[in-house]
């Protein structure tokens, strides 16, 4: 499969999980900031806010591959950020329930080796950065 379109492939596949779950947290405002008011976070309505619009907005860069290195390096962050702070340690004396988060933990932290590997990469040619800086987008 060539480059470009594998490029486009990985931006779908990491946009599909940030458009859609910033989309929700900002439509269930109230039950975004009381899981963030559970997880102990200060100003968790602030928090969901944040998160909501972040989400979203990131997942839409991504797609349409605009300044897709810098928003990669922001979302590879995210993810190690967000999986320490929902998932690490969290379960309690539930074994299913540790193993559950320590599994979200790592898929969290995998996810953000994917963003790394896009960092690096770059959009591709078929983007709004392809079109704006030349084919390939390889600007350093």
């Amino acid at each position: 499969m060539p480059r470009n379109a594998l490029l486009l492939l990985s931006r779908l596949l990491l946009a599909a999980l940030f458009v859609p779950s910033g989309f929700q947290a900002l439509a269930n405002i109230s039950g975004t900031t009381s899981y963030f008011a559970g997880l102990g976070l200060p100003l968790p309505a602030l928090a969901a806010w944040g998160t909501g619009l972040f989400e979203l907005i990131a997942g839409l860069l991504i797609l349409v591959g605009f300044q897709t290195r810098i928003v990669a390096l922001l979302l590879a962050a995210f993810c190690v950020a967000a999986g320490f702070i929902g998932h690490h340690g969290q379960g309690g004396d539930d074994a299913m329930l540790a193993f559950l988060h320590q599994q979200m933990l790592m898929k969290d932290i995998a996810i953000a080796g994917g963003f790394l590997a896009l960092a690096m990469a770059g959009a591709g040619a078929w983007s709004i950065d392809g079109r704006s800086f030349g084919v390939g987008a390889d600007i350093t």
